[in-house]
């Protein structure tokens, strides 16, 4: 039998290695921006076009790289970070694995130039698909600059599954961002499509976070400091009151390193239990600093999952930390228990002011003059402060003796406990003639009889798929109704964002929202859509660009499906909802009156039905 193992030939190994390394061009973006910083540079410009299909460009100046280490940066496992197995538990830096160049440029176009600063010239490599094209001498500035371009060109398939440009983008920003934060010191800026998306100046950590996220997030920050033998911590968290509903504004830095860690993240929210509503996210900025020894990075290809050796006790640190800090600024409760409760001024005496007290004194009174005659002042004064006749002390007293009596009798009937109230298995409704046509179950699902047995509806579903096709229809006929507001809202978000916003505006406009301005970190809304309440403009907006960058729905569905499924997912009534008898009606009919009444927006059955047979066997 003849051999049949045999080794991949070094552009195939290369191939793999990128489908580890390289999933997007936001991917490309991290890698090429972590070599820059492990270069000492300290300012770097990120130039993407068409979301980084046709071009993702890195200019640095750092140190550069000679002409023989320029040709060695593209072979596999080439690194300048590590010598022996136990460098890696000692990593100061982004890159160690010499994966990332090798694998970028077996899957582009690769245009690389670069000079050290002792040279007078630099070096100059074009790379396809992993051959060489050409290696020359180029007159360049100090630094690095490479470019990516024509990604995924020799692997269509790839190049099939990537998303829209607004989604490719999104994660091109993403990347960008959490890079940026954790290099406070080093100048960022980014260039999309010939215009300028941002400039981030060299500055301190609190104002790199309001320059990425927008002026009005200053106010938000609470800062956050400690120091312990084991751990670090440093950063920002957000006041509960702008917690969000999505977790777009949650980082963790590990040695200036981005991480996810839900085990963290559970600590930080714990630790503002009570202060923030269910479903809401708190925003935080953190960096943690650890001994690398104590951590290996070496466990996912992103490098943005590490493992910790002792993860409790960080989890205890973090989560006294936060709590600490909310508490120092007054942002959580307390309770003082040494303060007295009777020297604090009553409520309705707080904006009142002290009067100054009035003596008056009667010179004629005379104490050894048994039968004297009161002059008419004190005449006046003792008339003012006459007690009433002892004929009215009775009727204080009057009924004293019954109300005991009703007292004792009712302290002899007193429960010192009570059942609680078992609540109807059903809510219900009767039409006008007495009739009753559905029942709403546990207020979450609403029961209506058929000839066959009885049908059993999901509230939040139904509701989702009327109003999905209502905003179809409003979004094509461009229709809508919308209802003025009394006073305009004005938003605050950050400019990315806006610029979201932005490109949903008139398929929002076509369901009802009318926008007055759009600014850089703010809109104004004048009206929105009828039945919307003023107080949830905001958390519709926000799941709207949650869903957007969540990729819901894919590319293959237009924008205003994305829209009308968001706004759907957002005004539909909850489970715990309760219903009136018209408004179960009016949810079954309009329901039954759709097109697709079976399945919600997003697929899922909005009912079930259960004849008289599946009861009968239920008891068999």
């Amino acid at each position: 039998m003849p051999d049949i193992i045999q080794l991949l030939p070094d552009h195939v190994a290369n191939q793999i290695a990128a489908g580890e390394v390289v999933q997007r061009p936001a991917s490309v973006v991290k890698e090429l921006l972590e070599n820059a910083i492990d270069a000492d540079a300290t300012a770097i410009k990120l130039i993407v076009k068409d979301a980084g299909k046709t071009l993702i460009q890195v200019i640095d100046d750092g140190k550069g790289m000679s002409a023989t280490d320029a040709r060695l940066s593209f072979e596999r496992h080439a690194t300048s970070k590590i010598r022996s197995a136990e460098d890696l538990f000692g990593l100061h830096t982004k890159g160690f694995r010499g994966e990332a160049l090798a694998s970028i440029a077996a899957i582009a176009h690769v245009e690389l130039k670069t000079k050290l600063e002792t040279e007078e010239l630099g070096t100059q490599i074009e790379i396809e698909g992993s051959d060489v094209k050409a290696q020359d001498v180029v007159v360049t500035p100090k630094g690095t600059s490479i470019a990516v371009k024509h990604l995924f060109f020799n692997i269509p398939a790839r190049r099939n599954f990537l998303k829209s440009n607004n989604v490719e983008l999104r994660h091109i920003i993403d990347e960008f961002q959490r890079v940026a934060l954790a290099h406070p010191d080093i100048v960022f800026t980014m260039h999309h499509n010939d215009s300028e998306t941002f400039n981030l100046p060299k500055s301190n950590y609190r104002q790199r976070v309001v320059n990425i996220f927008g002026s009005k997030t200053n106010e938000k920050l609470v800062p956050v400091e400690e120091e312990t033998e084991v751990l670090k911590i440093s950063g920002f968290v957000g006041k509960p009151e702008f917690a969000r509903k999505t977790k777009t504004e949650q980082f963790f830095f590990v040695n200036n390193r981005f991480i996810k860690s839900p085990y963290l993240n559970h600590a930080i929210k714990s630790a503002f239990e009570g202060l923030i509503k269910e479903g809401s996210h708190p925003s935080y900025f953190l960096n943690l600093t650890v001994d690398p020894k104590t951590i290996d990075i070496n466990i996912h290809p992103t490098k943005t999952e590490i493992k910790f050796d002792d993860e409790h006790t960080l989890y205890a640190i973090l989560r006294a930390s936060v709590k600490h800090s909310l508490g120092q600024f007054n942002i959580a409760p307390v309770l003082d228990f040494n303060r007295d409760n009777n020297l604090d001024t009553p409520y309705s005496y707080k904006e009142k002011t002290a009067s100054n007290p009035t003596v008056e004194v009667d010179r004629a009174f005379n104490p050894f003059q048994n039968d004297h005659k009161p002059s008419e002042k004190r005449a006046v004064t003792s008339t003012s402060y006459r007690k009433s006749p002892t004929t009215d002390w009775e009727s204080l007293y009057v009924g004293l003796e019954s109300k005991a009596n009703q007292k004792v009798q009712s302290f002899s009937e007193v429960q010192l406990e009570s059942e609680p109230e078992q609540e109807a298995l059903f809510n219900h409704n009767k039409d006008a003639q007495g009739l009753q046509s559905t029942y709403q179950f546990q207020n979450k699902y609403i029961i209506s009889t058929i000839k066959s047995g009885m049908l059993i509806i999901n509230q939040n579903r139904a509701h989702q798929r009327i109003l999905y096709e209502g905003l179809l229809k409003h979004t094509t006929i461009k229709e809508a109704i919308s209802q003025q507001l009394l006073f305009p809202l004005q938003l605050q978000f950050s400019s990315t964002d806006i610029a979201l916003l932005n490109q949903l505006k008139e398929d929002l406009e076509h369901t009802g929202f009318v926008f007055a301005k759009f600014e850089d970190e703010q809109i104004e809304i004048t009206g929105v859509p009828v039945n919307v309440p003023e107080s949830e403009v905001s958390i519709i907006l926000e799941q709207l660009i949650s869903d957007v960058e969540q990729e819901v729905p894919d590319s293959n569905f237009s924008a205003t499906d994305l829209l009308a499924k968001s706004l759907s997912k957002s005004l539909a009534v909850k489970a715990g909802q309760s219903l009136t008898f018209e408004e179960q009606e009016h949810m079954v009919n309009s329901l039954f009156a759709c097109k697709e009444p079976s399945v919600s927006p997003t697929n899922k059955a909005t009912f079930i039905t259960m004849t008289v047979d599946d009861f009968d066997k239920k008891f068999i």
